[in-house]
């Protein structure tokens, strides 16, 4: 059973950042044949974070009480189906909004699928399987680019999304066929959709304040909404978030946090360089992926090395120096130019994928191994959400400098040197927050006693 487990989460969690990748790579064609503008292209990138931000969290906890495998084979279901839609689309609006549904099927797949692992394997081999299963992230990853690349030279964009429609109705019949038990340890406890609610508000009204210069409102509102929920959860006897996770669980909470500062800072990478290296560099969709493939590559092969040390030393010390690597590849990527040498962008994506490996699975095994397993599902929403608003904000962060240094041109037009302008800032950034993480990430405590 539990091979059948590990496949059925493995083959999802390959296709949903494949998904991610591919579309970032396919992004440029699509802008320019739908007649997008930079923010709308930025949109169509981020509607699909911003849905996954919003219910990852309820979601988790629905898993925990109505069934995890139920929650994982509806999402895949609605997954494929809001793929094949994508393909379809006629106008950015379209896409934009069939990505926000997109969104919504991975939510349920990200916050059921490392709970399904750790409830079917023994702690001792925890380290090993979310290595594997990190490996499988970071495979998507790494095809993403490249086969993306590939299907949009020679077939189009749209092709990006039958592909992964094909592959998500694979992934459903291993699930429906494969997975017969059901976890549900929090069976009989209530669901909180007032909180629910309340936190879905936070983080719609916070991206969307935050993605406008002149947002202060939204961010307002969000405060609000924060605020309200922060108080309705702590009356909960069921709350939708245990806040009591965060307050009394030093390492469940810096290794969150950790997550939250690693994703901010690495994920708008492939999107800026894919558009550098088709706009700027002139290289067509298949060059740019094969170039790009480079990082994921190098995760997939060292992440189970990764989660393999994590098992034997202190998780954070292996995150920790994953996210220093992590902070020197984006401070080397500030300083690119028009002229800088394929090999040296090659160079700087394997130090970049050195980094996120030796991070990303050791501070998985950190939250996972630091909550009772009646927490594992909305542990592993709790993480995955951080992942996605982090995603989400390093998307943020780049429609906010595109927005003041290149404003809402079309992509056609715009002005290459605004663009390196633009990139600069962002990684200088980016470096900064990975610099941040370096401390969040190795002051959590240890997990073994």
């Amino acid at each position: 059973m539990r091979r059948s487990v590990l496949m059925a989460v493995t083959i999802t969690s390959f296709m949903t950042p494949f998904t991610l990748s591919s579309v970032n790579v396919a992004l440029p064609l699509i802008a320019f044949q739908l007649k997008a503008n930079t923010t709308e292209m930025n949109w169509i990138a981020t509607s699909f974070l911003i849905s996954s931000a919003i219910f990852l969290i309820p979601f988790g906890r629905l898993a925990d009480i109505r069934g995890r495998r139920m929650l994982f084979i509806t999402g895949t279901a609605i997954f494929s189906l809001a793929s094949l839609f994508a393909a379809f689309s006629l106008t950015p609006e379209m896409l934009i909004a069939f990505r926000f549904l997109q969104g919504i099927g991975g939510a349920m797949i990200f916050s059921t699928g490392i709970a399904m692992l750790t409830s079917a394997f023994p702690q001792e081999e925890r380290g090993k399987v979310l290595g594997i299963n990190t490996a499988a992230v970071y495979t998507g990853l790494s095809a993403g680019p490249f086969i993306g690349g590939m299907l949009t030279s020679n077939f189009g964009w749209k092709s990006v999304f039958l592909v992964t429609f094909i592959a998500g109705v694979f992934a459903l019949a291993v699930s429906v066929r494969k997975i017969k038990t059901e976890w549900a340890e929090a069976k009989g406890e209530g669901f909180d959709y007032a909180g629910s609610l309340l936190y879905g508000m936070t983080i719609l009204f916070f991206t969307l304040g935050a993605s406008e210069r002149h947002g202060l409102y939204m961010l307002l509102l969000s405060l609000f909404s924060f605020i309200a929920f922060f108080v309705w959860e702590r009356r909960q006897v069921y709350p939708v978030i245990d806040l009591k996770l965060f307050t009394s669980n030093l390492p469940f909470a810096l290794s969150n946090l950790s997550a939250l500062l690693n994703y901010s800072a690495t994920f708008a990478l492939t999107y800026l360089l894919s558009v550098y290296l088709q706009l700027v560099r002139n290289l067509d969709p298949g060059r740019t992926g094969t170039i790009l493939v480079a990082q994921p590559v190098v995760m997939a092969l060292l992440s189970p090395l990764a989660g393999w040390l994590s098992d034997r030393i202190e998780p954070r010390y292996v995150a920790s120096l994953g996210m220093l690597l992590n902070a020197l590849g984006l401070f080397m990527f500030s300083g690119i130019t028009e002229k800088t040498a394929v090999t040296t962008l090659v160079l700087y994506l394997a130090v970049m994928g050195t980094g996120f490996a030796l991070f990303s699975s050791p501070n998985t095994n950190a939250v996972m191994s630091s909550v009772e397993r009646r927490f594992y599902g909305i542990a592993s929403a709790t993480l995955s959400t951080m992942r996605v608003v982090g995603q989400t904000m390093s998307m943020v962060i780049v429609m906010l400098v595109f927005s003041s240094t290149i404003g809402t041109a079309m992509v056609s037009s715009i002005d290459p040197m605004d663009l390196m302008n633009a990139m600069g800032i962002a990684f200088s950034i980016f470096s900064g927050l990975c610099t941040v993480g370096i401390f969040t990430s190795l002051f959590r405590g240890n997990i073994r006693q």
